[in-house]
């Protein structure tokens, strides 16, 4: 019965933690981005552009780090580590295969980002759509990459 009671009571306290995260937009201009509109890409278009990281790691430090941890280097963080989202598509040497994994990335990153994460009516991530500007998503997103690129895994 004990047993029980402490589940439970560890349920209640994370769906008190979860539900109380709050989309704030960062502080953060993606000026040097080319504008891209209120509707969203199916892909992202900053791939390859140093301003898109450097960009990307401020608004990802202002809005992602305290769930999924500073410059997205660590593997302790609450939240899951971001830098493990493409790494299948990394092994993937042939390169129109490789290719749909990254838009399949892609897609998924933009709805998660967008919707928020949901699971069995928790909120384990609030979603962004309407708070974060797009080019910053995929400016994160660019970041991300750069940081499990670069073996800070």
């Amino acid at each position: 019965m004990r047993k029980r009671f402490s589940l439970f009571c560890a349920l209640l306290f994370s769906l008190a933690v979860h539900a109380n995260e709050i989309a704030v937009a960062p502080s953060v201009s993606p000026d040097g981005l080319a504008p891209l509109g209120e509707t969203w890409l199916e892909a992202n278009p900053y791939r390859g552009q140093a301003a898109a990281v450097a960009i990307g790691r401020a608004a990802y430090n202002q809005a992602c780090a305290r769930c999924h941890g500073v410059d997205a280097a660590t593997n302790t963080a609450p939240a899951p580590d971001l830098r493990q989202i493409n790494r299948y598509c990394r092994r993937i040497a042939d390169r129109e295969l490789n290719a749909a994994c990254v838009r399949d990335n892609d897609a998924w990153f933009a709805k998660s980002v967008r919707y928020g994460k949901v699971i069995v009516g928790v909120s384990h991530m609030p979603a962004w759509q309407g708070v974060l500007k797009q080019e910053l998503a995929w400016a994160i997103q660019v970041f991300i990459e750069t940081q499990a690129a670069t073996g800070r895994e």
